[in-house]
């Protein structure tokens, strides 16, 4: 349980709702008195380590455990027949009914089917004792070849998984594209490009983490989990065990980071569970570093064939996108949710009078992809890059072409070329506004004042459409319970959880707002189902606007009970009683009044001087259910930078933000929401690779390999904001992913666009310093006449 109060409101407001209030997180976080799975510690608690496949692919043939189990310190070593006969259930509320199944056993029986597959789980009297036994574990595997290259899986005869051919995880198509046929052959001007984006991670400052405590007697099973979804968890393992829900506990204290990859229970959860059953003690298992970019899950590595359709003046006429996306051997959950909306959203905020996708999932031998931050992202790199590239192909400004194609916020309500419904947003202000922050006209003169002086500078855009909230069943409700104790002071509880959100400053803000109490006197109980009614965890930038239907919900019933209660007290009418910072006072006479302390005391000690009809107690639970299939968020990029064509180095000069994510309730929280989205786009585009070799080994999985940007890389990034209200609570919309989704198109724009002058076009990411100068290299080439076949 965790137990959180306010500090002080930094400037003046009519409600705390909207106001820079510091978040009530960071006093514990950065005094490092945070507690973290690592942090939790059993009587007597084993620790758990993983053997893991050294080969891509192979047949296991048989494990000999006797030596690890001889070393001094070893409890137990168990492999696919001890534990996988334990699985009664292995389901994710995420699995949408239809959807492929997709086979993932806790342990790997037959068959590895990528280098870090667990194969056995040793179990030992610490970490230190466990990773020696797992050395000691020998393996005899049978290789056999690896499907490495998603983008030619189709046309091997090797099988990830024998039940799908083709190696084919999902697909899914719009309109039949020869329907766009003659829109394509008339129009003036059709602009193709091929993407290819590359795997990366989410790399969470706290890697994955378990402790597992079985308690035979009553048959009930504790969890302290590192997740963004403790209630998922929590229903997840009750099916996997056969158990009841009610005997399942999960307990989520901080968690350092999710951004998707903490957002479902994995394979290595599934084991730790298991295992856990079988001893008498509690298990805890830590990921190390190395491990979680090995098998911790891997994002983006996707492509596109990508075209669009132009007018002689630059209209377009038509968007299709023909997608391919890599799952690796066991995605998590199954993928085909998250890859729908790349097809859907691809004519992004544009008016697009025709459009239809291709969406494809392959199976490889590679780690298994994750439904990291903005999962849907690659469709605006592949349209904004592709606007760029039709802008210069037909002699126009970049932002010249997407003035003459961006919605408008007058133009919604409507529904694009693929029938997505948009509303309540304002494409065309935030591209203004953004522009407007940086000065376009006064940048464009600079950079032909650099160029005349040897220096190459560079301006790109992004303006993405991102859906928030809603979107599964799971999504759909959220429940809060708000308590005033005897005392006057408030708790409030919520499934929630500390994972860089700061959902806890947010629900303490809209609890003292929608109660009417002061902000100094509520707390937080949140991350613990044993106490906290159910929620569907942070995921798809709902929390902002579910918390607040859920806690408006509440407080409504709560509110009424308190005012009919002083109402009564104090001989006025219902409606003349205002409430406001914990104190109810009668309108016009404002020295007629009672605490909340005091009406509490009533509540629970005096009952017989309540109102008729007015229960005893001031708790309430309420559960709100969005009516709204999803709420829709937007913003505008601008990146602008210097390339060092000699050597490849992109400088990023200045990076503005306009962001529409309704009112705020916290301008700080909203802001750093953007800013560690924005950042981990920046390291997509230039930094971060989740590598592998031609067979199928991964080749970065240390930092000294794995390159993440740092403060020195990234500029000050500026903030812009457009309200328009979304039609959820308070007129509220999701911020969480849009960060992630805007970056990397910002960037790579603004790297071509400082490379104009050579005629690079970009069909490959990472833009490495290596890549950009055979870009480079290349292109000064072909202007010679040099390059070779």
């Amino acid at each position: 349980m965790t137990d959180i109060a306010i500090g002080q409101v930094t400037e003046a407001s009519a409600g705390f709702v909207g106001a820079r209030v510091p978040r009530v997180e960071d006093l514990r976080l950065v005094t490092g008195a945070g507690v973290f799975v690592d942090d939790v510690h059993r009587p007597g608690m084993l620790h758990a380590c993983f053997v893991r496949s050294p080969i891509p692919r192979g047949r296991i043939l048989g494990i000999d455990v006797a030596e690890a189990l001889a070393l001094d310190g070893v409890y137990a070593v168990f492999t696919a027949a001890d534990l996988n006969p334990g699985v009664h259930q292995f389901s994710y509320s995420l699995d949408a009914p239809g959807l492929p199944p997709v086979p993932r056993p806790a342990l790997a029986e037959d068959e590895v089917r990528f280098v870090g597959d667990p194969v056995a789980l040793v179990i030992a009297v610490d970490r230190y004792v466990a990773e020696d036994a797992v050395e000691l574990v020998v393996v005899d595997y049978e290789p056999l070849e690896p499907v490495v290259d998603y983008r030619t899986a189709h046309e091997t005869t090797e099988l990830v998984h024998a039940q799908s051919p083709g190696n084919l995880a999902g697909a899914l198509s719009g309109r039949p594209a020869a329907e766009l046929d003659p829109i394509f052959e008339s129009a003036a001007h059709v602009v193709r490009q091929q993407i290819f984006q590359q795997a990366y991670a989410p790399v969470p400052m706290e890697t994955r983490g378990l402790v597992a405590e079985w308690w035979a007697p009553s048959g009930e099973l504790t969890v302290w989990a590192s997740t963004q979804v403790p209630h998922e968890i929590r229903g997840f393992c009750a099916r996997l065990l056969g158990i009841a829900e009610h005997c399942v506990r999960v307990i989520m204290r901080d968690t350092g980071g999710g951004f998707g990859l903490k957002a479902a229970p994995w394979r290595e959860d599934v084991c730790i569970v298991l295992a856990a059953r079988k001893l008498p003690v509690a298990l805890k298992w830590i990921e190390d570093r190395q491990e979680n970019l090995m098998a911790g899950g891997m994002a983006r590595h996707e492509h596109g064939d990508v075209r669009m359709a132009f007018d002689a003046d630059g209209t377009i006429l038509a968007a299709a996108i023909d997608y391919v996306q890599n799952v690796g051997a066991y995605p998590t959950p199954s993928p085909l949710t998250a890859a729908i909306p790349v097809g859907m959203l691809f004519p992004g905020p544009y008016r697009v009078p025709a459009a239809t996708f291709d969406v494809r999932l392959m199976y490889s031998n590679t780690v298994g992809r994750v439904a990291y931050r903005g999962p849907w992202q690659f469709e605006s790199v592949a349209r904004e890059v592709l606007l760029d590239t039709a802008a210069r192909r037909m002699g126009m400004d970049p932002v010249a072409v997407r003035r003459r194609n961006m919605l408008r916020r007058d133009e919604f309500p409507t529904f694009n070329a693929n029938g997505m419904p948009y509303s309540d947003v304002s494409p065309s202000e935030t591209f203004e506004q953004a522009l407007a922050m940086l000065d376009y006209d006064a940048f464009r003169d600079q950079q032909r004042r650099a160029r005349a002086d040897g220096r190459y500078l560079g301006v790109g855009t992004c303006t993405y459409l991102e859906p928030t909230t809603g979107g599964t069943p799971l999504h759909s409700t959220e429940g809060a319970t708000i308590r005033v104790e005897p005392s006057g002071k408030v708790n409030v509880y919520v499934s929630g959880g500390s994972s860089g959100n700061s959902l806890e400053t947010t629900v303490v803000q809209l609890t003292a707002d929608a109660l009417g109490v002061d902000i100094a006197d509520v707390h937080t109980i949140q991350g613990d189902t044993a106490l906290t009614p159910f929620g569907g965890g942070t995921g798809g930038s709902r929390s902002g606007s579910m918390l607040a239907g859920a806690i408006a919900e509440t407080a409504a019933v709560l509110r009424e009970r308190i005012v009919a209660i002083a109402a009564h007290k104090l001989g006025a009418p219902v409606e003349d009683v205002e409430l406001t910072l914990g104190r109810a006072w009668v309108r016009g006479v404002p020295d007629v009044a009672m605490t909340l302390a005091e009406i509490a005391d009533i509540a629970y000690f005096n009952g017989y001087d309540l109102p008729p009809g007015v229960p005893a107690g001031l708790e309430a639970s309420g559960r709100y259910r969005t009516p709204h299939m999803m709420i829709w968020a937007n913003a505008t990029h601008v990146c602008t930078c210097e390339v060092d064509i000699e050597t490849g180095a992109v400088t990023l000069l200045r990076y503005i933000v306009s962001e529409d994510c309704g009112p705020m309730i916290n301008p700080d929280v909203v802001e750093g929401q953007i800013f560690g989205g924005t950042v981990q786009g920046i390291g997509g585009a230039l930094y971060e690779h989740l590598a592998y070799d031609d067979s199928g080994n991964p080749i970065s999985t240390t930092f000294m390999d794995y390159l993440l940007p740092t403060a020195t890389e990234v500029p000050v990034i500026e903030v812009g904001h457009v309200e328009t209200p979304s039609p959820g609570p308070g007129g509220f919309k999701g911020v969480g992913e849009g960060g992630a989704i805007g970056a990397a198109p910002a960037v790579i724009n603004a790297v071509v666009d400082a490379l104009a002058p050579f005629g690079v076009e970009v069909g490959q990411l990472p833009l490495s310093p290596a890549a950009i100068v055979a870009l480079v290299d290349r292109a000064r080439a072909e202007l010679t006449g040099t390059v070779s076949a």
